[in-house]
Parts: structure tokens; C-alpha cells; sequence
């Protein structure tokens, strides 16, 4: 069986990316107390389910701390459990709240949305060191969509490098392992034929590769990653994120994500995602 564990911040996109998985034909279940996640794949594996998602967070209140050990159960039992951690800034969260009006799982009346949000932060602690982040402040519902099913779908017999390019006009990703600034480097923005274009056109990449830092700060990632893969590796890590910054998030970090996804893609499995082109 292949369990996928949705967990994370309240108003992070749960309910979007349980969906998701739905619509591509998983078994799902939303806010299942994490005390009943083992005697529920018990059922559905006696049943004849291949593929199940669930949904588990703060919701499930003290039984929340029985999360890890039963992944690790799970585990040794042969499941295959990926944990899925959706994660946003602060901020966001408070304006989609405002936004919807909704009221937080959390809420008691004595305390405000952002005490709430502080609250959950600590009580999913020990299952965010379990989880692969996506931060979800700057993504639309079916960016996420997509981000979901590529991160559920792709083989983990070992693990998956994620290059993701950004802007830091727009903060930098909750869920990075390393990231890069090439902000120094010189930007197509300001060549008005470059403007409406991004790192994947021609024009555009011309225009870089041109450029002897582009193609030294290039290497210099390249062969950083190189030199720490096998250290990330061997600590059991299934997930890496590399991100890639510059001041828009649409010409400069483009390329060198592209780039970089080419190089490794031979050798490693490689996810690919520009946050600000979602």
C-alpha cells in the first residue's frame, strides 16, 4: 500500500491537496484521529486499497503525539507512508482567514487567530521533522494540485532532488534545504526585449550564458550540491530542496533551476518547480 499523510497548518491548503489525490484515484479520508490511522490501513489493506491518503492534524489534539510512532510502525510493516506538510507564512494565513471569515479549529474564544497559529506551529512539531514541506503562501489551488500529485506519484525507492526557483521580492520558500541568491548576476528584466520573457525562452538563456559569472555561479551551485548530495543521502533524507532565488523569480533563477534539473536528472530523480510562474 502506498499511504500518503497529509498534515500541517490549518488554512495551508489541506482540504485542495486531499482533493487532488482523490481525483487521481486514492482512497481518502479527511481528519482521521491519528490514534485510528493504523487500525484504518489494517481495513482498507484487508479490503484491497493500493493507494490511500489521509488527512491528520492538530485537530486529532493529544493523540497527535502518536503520529511518528505509528508512521515508523507502518514502515517496518512494508507501507509505503510519504507525509505531506503544508506550511505557510504567518501573514498569509491570518489574511486567508480574514478573507473566509472561518473561525480556527483551534479557536476558544480566548485566543486570537495569530495565538492559534502559534499554538498549532508547536503542537505539529515532532510530525514537521517527519514530513516533506510545501510552502503554499504564494501558490494558487491548482499549482498546488499539481505540486501534490508529482510529489505523491514520483518513485521513492531513494531519494528526490527539488529544484525550485523564486523570487525574494516575494520571500524566500518555507520549505528550502539550500538556497541560492543570483540576484548579483545581470538581469534580463531591465533589457526591455527581455522583459515579458522568462528563463525558459531562448532569448532569454542567449542572454545569460553570455555572461562568464552566470556561467561560473552555475558550476559553483552545481558542484556545491554535487559535494553534500551524498551527506543528505545518508541521513535517510527522501526529499531535498534546492531553491534558487533572484528579485522577480522569472528569468535569472528559471535558468539556473532548468539548468541545474538537466545536469542531475541523468543520475537522480529530479522535481522541477517555479513558484512565481505557478
Amino acid at each position: 500500500m502506498q499511504l500518503v499523510i497529509i498534515t500541517g497548518l490549518s488554512g495551508s491548503g489541506k482540504s485542495v491537496a486531499l482533493k487532488a489525490l482523490e481525483d487521481s484515484a486514492y482512497y481518502t479520508a479527511d481528519n482521521l484521529p491519528a490514534k485510528l490511522l493504523a487500525e484504518m490501513v489494517e481495513f482498507l489493506q484487508g479490503a484491497g486499497y493500493t493507494r490511500v491518503a489521509v488527512s491528520i492534524d492538530a485537530r486529532s489534539g493529544d493523540t497527535l503525539s502518536l503520529l511518528p510512532r505509528q508512521i515508523d510502525d507502518l514502515k517496518a510493516r512494508g507501507v509505503d507512508v510519504r507525509v505531506l506538510f503544508l506550511d505557510a507564512k504567518t501573514d498569509t494565513l491570518l489574511k486567508r482567514y480574514s478573507e473566509t471569515r472561518r473561525r480556527h479549529p483551534l479557536g476558544d474564544g480566548d485566543l486570537t487567530v495569530a495565538e492559534c497559529i502559534a499554538r498549532e506551529r508547536g503542537m505539529l512539531a515532532d510530525v514537521s521533522g517527519l514530513s516533506h514541506h510545501i510552502d503554499t503562501s504564494d501558490l494558487n489551488p491548482n499549482a498546488l494540485r499539481t505540486w501534490i500529485r508529482e510529489t505523491a506519484e514520483i518513485d521513492r525507492a531513494g531519494m528526490t532532488l527539488l529544484f525550485q526557483s523564486f523570487g525574494f521580492k516575494h520571500g524566500i520558500p518555507l520549505d528550502a534545504d539550500l538556497v541560492f541568491d543570483v540576484r548579483c548576476l545581470p538581469n534580463p528584466f531591465y533589457d526591455p526585449r527581455l522583459r515579458p520573457l522568462t528563463g525558459k525562452d531562448r532569448a532569454v538563456i542567449d542572454f545569460l550564458e553570455a555572461d562568464a559569472n552566470v556561467c561560473a555561479m552555475l558550476a559553483d551551485i552545481r558542484g556545491f550540491v554535487e559535494r553534500w548530495l551524498p551527506c543528505f543521502r545518508a541521513d535517510n533524507r527522501s526529499y531535498v530542496t534546492v531553491a534558487i532565488g533572484c528579485t522577480g523569480g522569472e528569468h535569472r533563477s528559471v535558468y539556473f533551476v532548468d539548468a541545474l534539473a538537466r545536469h542531475f536528472s541523468p543520475s537522480q530523480r529530479v522535481l522541477v518547480r517555479h513558484r512565481e510562474l505557478a
